[in-house]
């Protein structure tokens, strides 16, 4: 249930709702509005009495709310979440752009690719290093090696890092390094991962899950939510139908979808939904038309070189003209997207 609070009320008034929510074994997650503080009242299920909280000192109503996802919709909160990364604000009317190789596979293509989706206006740079692959056999990424090879990208280019997490033991390491931990399609619902991530509170980019409905992608980012973990993206990234032309097939409807229940920033993998390079910026386009919050792209200078997902790797150049375009579309809908993010010098 919500406890809205009174726009006048005092945070002792908001304290004490909040002891008696813990009092009553609930959960108590306290949302600040412009206006109002919101105080939601988690529990198991069960039902809670709204007498125990209507008549508290500052209380302005109690409403249940509706839906099984609870932080995450927006009937728990109704403006849009944003946070900063970096100087930009991820959610909101900016846009954002995330790029980078699918893999980091030596120090000079990660510095190259980061130098590049800089220059042509990416915000953040995205490479794995703990890669889940079909295969045994296929390169599983470099490690704590390639950490470091994206730590000192960040330091010549400004660029925050987001990179995959696979199992909880490797929090500690990556959120040392990285800015912003990925949840793969694989392991959305990867319960006991949901949760160390929560526990973590580090900026957190969930994917939707190979044939994961819009629901199941919200209560899995209730699980990271639920431990106070509020700086989550979610990211539409193709889901598994029966049409093989494509790697996946993009589901562009699940942008106005997600954006209509959950407060959350949504975010389009062009890349993974299409598996192929020449879709990527229609793709791309198409996200931010239906209201996407940004893009996570995989760029590679080289894409025959790859030694993961080169077929649907932009090369540099075309990159940049993505970025061009999504810039004319974003102001076509009345949003805007951030200018690139400043040069630091190493």
């Amino acid at each position: 249930m919500m406890i809205i609070m009174r726009s006048d009320a005092s945070q002792q008034e908001i304290s004490q709702v909040v002891e008696r929510v813990e009092a009553n074994g609930l959960q108590a997650h306290v949302s600040t509005g412009a206006e109002r503080t919101v105080i939601g009242a988690i529990g198991d299920g069960r039902p809670v009495q709204r007498d125990l909280f209507t008549l508290l000192p500052g209380v302005d109503r109690v409403v249940p709310i509706s839906r099984p996802y609870k932080l995450t919709s927006r009937e728990f909160k109704a403006e849009d979440s944003i946070f900063p990364l970096n100087g930009v604000q991820v959610g909101g009317q900016g846009i954002v752009i995330i790029a980078g190789p699918c893999s980091v596979e030596s120090r000079s293509q990660v510095l190259e690719v980061a130098h590049a989706v800089r220059e042509a206006g990416a915000h953040a740079l995205r490479g794995g290093v703990f890669k889940p692959r079909t295969s045994p056999y296929s390169f599983q990424g470099l490690g704590q090696e390639g950490l470091e090879y994206l730590a000192e990208a960040r330091q010549q280019t400004g660029l925050p890092i987001v990179t995959e997490v696979m199992r909880e033991e490797q929090i500690p390491l990556l959120t040392h390094y990285v800015d912003v931990l990925q949840v793969g399609a694989r392991n959305m619902q990867n319960f006991a991962l949901l949760h160390a991530v929560g526990e973590s509170k580090h900026p957190t980019l969930l994917k939707r899950g190979l044939s994961a409905t819009v629901e199941e992608l919200l209560m899995a980012a209730e699980y990271i939510l639920s431990h106070g973990n509020r700086r989550v993206m979610l990211c539409e990234r193709g889901i598994r139908t029966f049409e093989t032309s494509t790697r996946n097939t993009t589901d562009i409807n699940a942008i106005p979808v997600l954006k209509s229940l959950t407060h959350l920033p949504v975010l389009l993998d062009p890349s993974h939904s299409t598996g192929n390079w020449n879709y990527v910026s229609a793709i791309g386009r198409a996200g931010i038309a239906a209201g996407a919050d940004g893009l996570i792209v995989e760029v590679h200078p080289h894409p025959e070189q790859a030694l993961s997902d080169g077929g649907q790797s932009l090369k540099p150049e075309r990159f940049a003209e993505l970025v061009r375009q999504t810039q004319a579309i974003a102001e076509a809908v009345g949003r805007f997207v951030y200018p690139a993010a400043n040069h630091v010098k190493p």
